[in-house]
């Protein structure tokens, strides 16, 4: 029975090890960098700091990609590859691409995401509604008041944004 089990365990890790591959396989697996530990915004485009670890760079690269696609309500939940992304769908499209989410979440969702607190490299803001993430000290939205066309779409955004009323949430390890 012992053995049942483990062999079990181990069948099933392996099987979401192999999701979580595919899933990051689909994704950039290079793209623009900078020296240093932060990235940096350029163009509308974020570099990637080189001392940061693959999935980070990996996260910034898959969000790069979603710099011209509009905002749209719903975006991205069923798939990661759609038209539009909301802030969730946007959040989940990047995670996904470091690998360290299988499937698209909510904002809802993203509240019980991963640990409480900030992260060194990637932070989640959730809260009912909404979610942004700042990563590698840039921050990733969908809304943004320095945005001249004050239209809601996943970008990286230039300022900060106060955390009140989000809870704050980071993927194990980052």
């Amino acid at each position: 029975m012992r053995i049942a089990v483990r062999e079990f365990l181990v069948t099933t890790a392996l099987m979401i090890g192999a999701a979580t591959v595919s899933v990051a396989g689909s994704f950039p697996a290079s793209g623009p960098t900078t020296p240093g530990n932060a990235a940096v915004f350029r163009d509308g485009v974020a570099l990637a700091p080189l001392n940061a670890p693959a999935s980070v760079k990996r996260a910034i690269w898959a969000a790069n990609q979603l710099r011209t696609k509009p905002y749209r309500w719903g975006g991205g939940h069923k798939t990661f590859h759609d038209s539009g992304y909301d802030c969730s769908g946007t959040i989940s499209y990047a995670l996904a691409g470091a690998g360290l989410v299988n499937v698209p979440l909510s904002s809802t969702e993203f509240r019980a995401y991963g640990s409480r607190g900030p992260g060194k490299w990637i932070t989640v803001y959730a809260r009912n509604g909404h979610t942004f993430a700042v990563i590698a000290g840039l921050r990733l939205d969908t809304t943004s008041p320095h945005n001249p066309s004050r239209r809601w779409a996943p970008r990286w955004q230039p300022t900060e944004r106060m955390p009140r009323g989000f809870e704050a949430r980071h993927p194990i390890g980052l």
